[in-house]
């Protein structure tokens, strides 16, 4: 019922029969009405890009504290794994003096990205590429809610039959691009950083360890969801941050 009622919030009269038919075989009501709320912002969806969730408002809202608390200047931020461009649009208007930057594997999905850049009013420069692969510049902040669903995790059918698989599943365990990106982040960062993770919420101790290995001298901090699930990781050099963080 909150799905149809959803509906009717959207969509005219005379598409609620198929609108409601399609939701019927299962299709999620945000690609049938082709648009979330994200933050405040529209974000236009299709099956190029996965469905932004409640837990990346999160990560948006705590990355933007700690960067209005530790920077003091305009910064420069990348988003990889974009998407459907929520985080970064949502970082370049909440911080609209920061230069933002954005990457995606899959070029469908930056089409969705910069479709979307333009009707939120926001300069953001796209780069088609594997996580920092595309990228020469360095940056303050690296942000990225990655695919980290294992191949063999169980996932609602609703998500596993619509959702863009490859913006969902990741090899190793889940654990590939927290790899891909940790593995080589030095070289793109400046003299004072913060990586600023989305993670599954079983991956934090995995997660924290490959953080360790890489950043072996930073805080690493695990923070929970609303649902008091472990769900972010943040890293960082900035000396006060564990002892005041939010």
């Amino acid at each position: 019922m909150k799905d149809i009622d959803y509906l009717k919030k959207y969509l005219k009269e005379e598409n609620l029969e198929e609108a409601i038919k399609r939701l019927e075989k299962g299709e999620p009501v945000q690609y049938i009405v082709g648009e979330v709320d994200f933050f405040g912002n529209i974000i236009k969806v299709n099956k190029n890009v996965l469905i932004p969730r409640f837990e990346t408002e999160e990560l948006v809202y705590k990355t933007i504290e700690y960067i209005k608390k530790y920077f003091k200047k305009s910064i420069k931020i990348v988003d990889l794994g974009t998407g459907s461009g929520c985080i970064a649009i949502t970082l370049k208007k909440k911080l609209p003096n920061s230069i933002v930057h954005a990457v995606d594997i899959y070029k469908e999905a930056l089409e969705v990205a910069k479709y979307n850049a333009r009707i939120n009013n926001v300069n953001i420069n796209f780069y088609l590429g594997d996580m920092l692969e595309p990228l020469t510049d360095k940056y303050d902040c690296i942000i990225s809610n990655p695919p980290y669903i294992a191949h063999d995790e169980e996932v609602m059918d609703i998500v596993k039959n619509n959702e863009p698989h490859v913006a969902l599943y990741a090899n190793d365990n889940g654990l590939e691009n927290y790899k891909k990106i940790l593995k080589n982040a030095n070289k793109y960062l400046n003299d004072k950083y913060l990586i600023a993770f989305e993670i599954g919420a079983t991956q934090a101790n995995e997660v924290f360890k490959l953080a360790k290995r890489y950043f072996p001298n930073d805080s690493i901090i695990i923070e929970k969801d609303m649902q008091n699930r472990d769900r972010f990781i943040f890293i960082t050099n900035i000396k006060s941050f564990l002892s005041n963080k939010l």
